[in-house]
C-alpha cells in the first residue's frame, strides 16, 4: 500500500505540473506543508482502495471457486 501511495503522489504531481505547464509557480504558490500533507493523504486513500479491491476480488473469485 505505502509504494502505491508513493506511486500516486508521484505521477499526480507531475502530470498535474504538466497541465499547470511545468512552471515552478505550481510549487512556489501554494503551501508546501499542506501540499505534502494533501499528496500523501490522497495517495493513502488511493493505495487503500486499490489493496481493498484487489483483496476483495479475491475473495470473491475463493468464494465462487468452492
Amino acid at each position: 500500500m505505502f509504494s502505491l501511495a508513493a506511486a500516486f503522489a508521484i505521477l499526480f504531481t507531475l502530470i498535474k505540473w504538466a497541465i499547470e505547464g511545468f512552471e515552478i509557480a505550481y510549487f512556489t504558490e501554494r503551501d508546501p506543508v499542506m501540499f505534502i500533507l494533501t499528496l500523501i493523504l490522497a495517495g493513502f486513500v488511493y493505495g487503500f482502495f486499490v489493496t481493498f479491491g484487489k483483496f476483495r476480488a479475491k475473495l470473491k473469485q475463493n468464494d465462487s471457486g468452492r
